[in-house]
């Protein structure tokens, strides 16, 4: 399997990532606004940090707040030598 961490010792397996969306932007619409808010009332809504979030990730079962960019994540997606883990399975 394949991870990406997240920062604050948080890895995702890439195949449960749905979206990668930088929250600044994606804030500005009412519709995100409300999508993080049910995410937050449903606790599905995760984040192990004390840094401002700057992106969320939308995945199977939960939503993920992440201090790292949104660019930055995406970049670690596509950095197959420093981002993916094969954990043996």
């Amino acid at each position: 399997m394949k991870y990406l961490h997240i920062g604050n010792g948080v890895s995702v397996r890439l195949e449960d990532i749905i979206g990668i969306f930088d929250l600044d932007s994606a804030t500005v619409s009412g519709t995100s606004k409300k999508f993080l808010r049910a995410a937050r009332e449903k606790k599905i809504l995760t984040y192990g940090d004390e840094d401002l979030p700057r992106s969320f990730l939308v995945c199977r079962e939960k939503v993920l707040l992440s201090r790292i960019s949104a660019q930055g994540l995406c970049q670690r997606c596509r950095d197959t030598e420093t981002t993916y883990r094969d954990d043996g399975e």
